[in-house]
């Protein structure tokens, strides 16, 4: 594992950012065959289709009875439901084992959250020069927070920030450090964790004048910004200041989501893990996580509700490692937002369009139309009746190329 990880933070050493995507494109023609398909436009699914893909991207969809290119490999999808490739626009992934973990559960496209050392830049190169198939990652480096501690390793020019990022000075070096490492977005925090229990998660630590720096920093290095907020004074702030997306929001006010409404400001609530905190295992199993958690659970259920009910829109992100003790996957994010009063189509686009739509790369991925990179899964059973059939991903193809094909397996009698 540690030779993994020294591989993935040699290759951030190493190669020069890429300011395109140059993942090599899949050079065989490749169809789905006998598909249900839901695109993620918010169209209605269209049954008996073919999907043929031409070098790495959607090229057509068309009526199952129609003749498909000779010499294309085929995969008879028998009837199952094919779907755009999920979204976590929420990951801490630093290794190349997690990077697998979260392909195979469907997920085609990830942005970081933060990670110690720029794992997440040299993964985001190895997928684009087609050393890995997936996922696509958008990274964000080292957190830009008040204490970075260890994480100031992670570059020599860090050092002299180790003990306190509270300056505008400092808050302007670290973004900058991080633009300079190639990352694709920053990530800051306004609140304390919720994950630490000698932590409050509505306790306010940069505010609202800091956090300007923070976003006008990184909008001079044409950077967004997501800034982790649990509590809504630190919330607000970051909504005033520029916010590109709230990241937990448990304690939202309905003048903050107003706010948000307003300057179109994301949500991506994390639901997934405040579940996680609740029950034993995963990626939090501390007596008193578990009881926090307990509070803090229908606390961001009304956050999500109310930011639905508005058109605050909502994301789908699972904060998590992809490690070997996750038990979070953005199908269970899913299914919390269905539990939530989403409908099945709309929560399904939180992971799809409109995840894409928040990062920015809805002109190439987040929808099956051709022209699209062809990111897409397949599932058992109709999403659109039970949520949950996308807990169970049979095939995953990312940028064209199979990464995961369980269709024998699914085979009924």
């Amino acid at each position: 594992m540690r030779r993994l990880a020294c591989t993935v933070a040699l290759c951030a050493a190493v190669l020069p950012p890429a300011t395109a995507r140059a993942q090599p494109a899949a050079t065989k023609t490749l169809v789905l065959l006998n598909a249900n398909l839901i695109d993620g436009t918010g169209a209605a699914a269209r049954r008996n289709v073919s999907v043929i893909v031409e070098g790495g991207r959607i090229a057509r969809i068309v009526d199952g009875r129609a003749p498909i290119p000779t010499g294309a490999d085929t995969i008879d999808v028998a009837g199952r439901w094919v779907l755009p490739g999920l979204i976590d626009v929420h990951t801490h992934i630093a290794t190349l084992p997690s990077m697998r973990r979260a392909l195979e559960s469907g997920v085609t496209t990830v942005r970081s959250a933060s990670v110690p050392a720029y794992q997440d830049v040299g993964a985001r190169e190895l997928v684009r020069r087609g050393v890995l198939p997936g996922p696509d990652m958008l990274a964000a480096g080292v957190f830009v927070t008040p204490y970075l501690g260890e994480t100031a390793m992670a570059d020599p020019r860090l050092a002299p920030f180790a003990r306190e990022v509270m300056s505008p000075d400092a808050l302007r070096a670290v973004v900058n450090i991080n633009a300079d490492r190639g990352v694709d977005v920053i990530k800051t925090r306004a609140t304390e964790r919720a994950g630490l229990a000698d932590q409050d998660p509505r306790k306010q630590v940069y505010d609202e004048a800091q956090l300007r720096v923070i976003v006008e920093a990184a909008a001079a290095r044409n950077l967004k910004v997501l800034v982790h907020a649990h509590g809504d004074e630190g919330a607000y702030a970051a909504v005033k200041a520029g916010a590109h997306s709230i990241e937990h929001g448990t304690y939202l006010s309905d003048s903050t989501l107003a706010l948000m409404k307003q300057r179109g400001t994301y949500f991506v609530p994390t639901y997934a893990t405040v579940v996680d905190l609740t029950s034993p295992g995963g990626d939090y199993d501390e007596p008193p996580l578990r009881v926090r958690g307990l509070h803090m659970l229908p606390r961001l259920g009304e956050s999500v509700r109310k930011a639905h009910a508005l058109g605050v829109p909502v994301v789908a992100g699972g904060d998590t490692q992809y490690g070997p003790q996750s038990v979070t996957r953005i199908p269970h994010e899913v299914a919390f937002f269905v539990d939530l009063g989403f409908s099945p189509m709309d929560a399904i686009r939180s992971a799809t369009a409109v995840a894409a739509r928040c990062l920015g790369i809805d002109q190439r991925t987040g929808t099956l139309v051709p022209g699209k990179e062809a990111d897409l899964i397949v599932v058992e059973r109709n999403p659109l009746e039970d949520v949950r059939a996308l807990q169970d991903v049979l095939v995953v193809v990312a940028d064209g190329r199979v990464a995961l094909n369980r269709v024998p397996f699914g085979l009924g009698r």
